[in-house]
């Protein structure tokens, strides 16, 4: 390595102080995507992580009951009760067990081998021409408080279902005097994967820009490398730039992966418009990645901040910010903790993007939440960061 010359030392000192800085600053950027390259921990956060969270929640978990344990109890068999059991079977939704007493069914409802009951009374095909109607009955399992009243809806779905198509076949009318015609605005097939995959992309940004920024600061000082860093012509604000281009670009590539399996691998819809969905993109990353260095750099130590990253931005983003849980649901109290959660508003608005359109009532607003924030936490985060060891 030879030594600049006199020629050398003189062009660089022709250059204006901007260039200059632009030089520094696309420098240590450089070594920072170079850093980033050769760390596989950070590769891996930024495409593998989203890879193997998309794939357990969205072939995991589902908000959907299907194939459900039921008990159908037909105390005096028929031609009705036999087209009524058989309309069950049919539904993707049940998984019957015909049974002829009640005892039984009471007995594999307390043991935990159906989720619910269906009565067919002896005198069913009797009252069903009567003006009354055949009543059935339904007990379902309240452990699951949410489980019980999808399965109570499904059963009165299915109900009215077949005595419409009951009166069809027979040319009789016995339809109830009032029939509900449901219609479902922007999920019409009511997949719980089109409303938790979109969210999903909110927690995994959250780890990527939380938990990949809050170790950054802390490994070098654990490496030793800050005191290299503190004597060279970087300011603290080229510091911090380049420490967070590197991690915004890991970022958005890995927001890119995630959109695309949500579209090509789970079919879920996308109505809006990408250049919203990657600017809202942008403005929660930077408020995630200010979350980060803030983290970084209040404390010195990896493993401290690892665990002040996963409590302080993932576990709030899982829990209070709408992605499984509504909001609206929740107690006043922790509504209004939610309000300091950038995920809540990044869910929001993914959800929109993706169901409903361009919803700019809802993306408005939203995105000037996730642009405070990511002043709030960036300003934060350079008033806090001196040239200096202490």
């Amino acid at each position: 390595m030879t030594a600049p010359t006199h020629e050398d030392r003189g062009a660089r000192s022709n250059l204006s102080a901007g260039a200059q800085r632009r030089m520094r600053l696309a420098g240590f950027v450089r070594k920072e995507i170079l850093q980033v390259l050769r760390d596989p921990s950070s590769i891996s956060i930024a495409f593998v992580l989203p890879l193997i969270l998309l794939f357990l929640f969205g072939y995991g978990i589902s908000l959907d009951a299907r194939h459900v344990p039921i008990a159908l109890v037909v105390e005096n068999p028929t031609p009705d009760t036999a087209s009524f059991a058989a309309s069950f079977g049919q539904s993707p939704y049940f998984a019957p067990h015909i049974l002829r007493d009640r005892h039984s069914a009471d007995e594999a409802l307390r043991d935990g081998e159906v989720a619910g009951i269906v009565v067919l009374r002896a005198d069913f095909s009797r009252r069903l021409w009567d003006t009354d109607g055949a009543p059935i009955q339904v007990i379902v399992d309240g452990t699951d408080a949410n489980t019980a009243r999808i399965i109570t809806g499904y059963v009165d779905g299915a109900w009215h279902v077949w005595l419409t198509q009951l009166g069809a076949e027979r040319g009789t009318d016995i339809t109830p005097p009032v029939v509900g015609v449901p219609r479902v605005w922007f999920n019409p097939a009511v997949r719980s994967q089109d409303f938790l995959v979109p969210g999903l992309i909110a927690i995994i940004m959250t780890l990527i820009g939380g938990l990949l920024t809050a170790l950054v600061v802390a490994r070098e000082w654990e490496r030793g490398t800050m005191e290299a860093l503190m004597v060279t012509p970087l300011s603290a604000s080229e510091f911090l730039l380049g420490k967070l281009i590197p991690y915004f670009l890991l970022g958005m590539g890995g927001m890119a992966l995630s959109v695309a399996m949500a579209i090509g691998l789970f079919d879920v819809p996308f109505v809006g418009s990408f250049a919203v969905l990657f600017g809202a993109a942008a403005l929660f990353l930077l408020a995630a990645l200010g979350m980060g260095l803030l983290i970084s750099t209040v404390s010195k130590n990896q493993f401290v901040a690892g665990q002040i990253a996963i409590i302080t931005t993932f576990l709030p983003a899982f829990i209070l910010s709408g992605f499984i849980f509504d909001v609206a649901s929740m107690p006043r109290t922790v509504q209004i903790v939610t309000l300091l959660i950038p995920a809540r508003y990044f869910v929001a608005v993914l959800q929109t993007v993706f169901l409903a359109g361009n919803v700019w009532s809802v993306i408005v607003p939203n995105c000037l939440a996730l642009a405070l924030m990511a002043a709030f936490f960036l300003g934060n985060t350079r008033r806090l960061t001196h040239k200096r060891l202490e």
